[in-house]
């Protein structure tokens, strides 16, 4: 028999070290029912979680946190914070040697070099690959994903750096896996730009010069959670599979089977 959980949101904190954290239960399905409260977290990285933290983190139950994180996001921030009993699964979503020199140069690079990587819409169209690669090129680490949440991973935390991104596109894959509407994926992948949730730019030098409006203004479409990146992964798994169907089913491999326990675990019904 199904677990019957409460359908009331949980307390959203306000942790020190871990940004954009948040419970997506609540959220609609096309068949009327909802994302169960207590089941499926997200957030930004746990490196930096403090004792606090890492004791609210512990009342949630956890099963397993994926970190979607590369070794070169992990070497930067840290690992993870033990937290005891939980499982801690590693499925990076983006090649650990790709970008490195291009996230140092967000760090150290002076204004001409920022403008020649990331002005003129460079920056957003970046992004925007990034998402369409995550659609196409990784249908591995999601259907495994999916898989592993179906038969034993709830309660799940999954997070990358920021939480807005890899952990953002990996949410919403599986909201669309259990039916939930775009237009409520959208809503809650835009929280990630709430001023409380949002990743914290560090840069090496951290003179006013190093963060004026302009270095700002150039590193916003990297560190924004913008809704037409979430489209180019919508539009890829139009394109490459004639939609969302074709994606879950052929992209990834989930059969009917595998989505009724992905439904069991995660949506309240009636």
């Amino acid at each position: 028999m199904t677990q019957q959980l409460p359908r009331v949101p949980s307390t959203e904190p306000e942790l020190t070290g871990v940004r954009n954290f948040r419970d997506v239960g609540g959220l609609p399905t096309s068949d009327g029912g909802r994302v169960r409260y207590g089941r499926l977290f997200r957030s930004g990285h746990l490196a930096h979680a403090t004792e606090a933290d890492a004791a609210f983190l512990a009342t949630l139950g956890l099963h397993t946190v994926f970190d979607f994180r590369n070794a070169a996001d992990v070497r930067l921030e840290g690992p993870d914070v033990d937290l005891p009993g939980v499982r801690n699964v590693s499925i990076p979503l983006s090649d650990p040697a790709a970008g490195a020199e291009f996230w140092r140069m967000i760090r150290e690079g002076d204004l001409p070099l920022l403008r020649s990587i990331l002005a003129d819409g460079k920056g957003a169209r970046r992004m925007a690959d990034s998402y369409r690669e995550m659609v196409v090129e990784r249908t591995g680490e999601h259907s495994g994903l999916l898989h592993s949440l179906a038969d034993d991973s709830t309660p799940a935390l999954m997070h990358c750096a920021a939480g807005k991104d890899r952990a953002g596109l990996s949410i919403a894959v599986t909201l669309l896996a259990v039916g939930v509407e775009r237009e409520a994926i959208e809503e809650d992948y835009l929280k990630s730009n709430d001023p409380h949730r949002r990743y914290r730019v560090r840069r090496r030098d951290s003179s006013p010069a190093a963060l004026s409006p302009e270095v700002m203004e150039l590193l916003s479409p990297l560190f924004d959670a913008r809704i037409e990146y979430l489209r180019t992964a919508f539009d890829a798994m139009d394109q490459a599979w004639g939609g969302v169907e074709g994606y879950l089913t052929r992209g990834l491999g989930l059969s009917p089977a595998t989505r009724e326990r992905l439904r069991e675990r995660l949506v309240a019904t009636g």
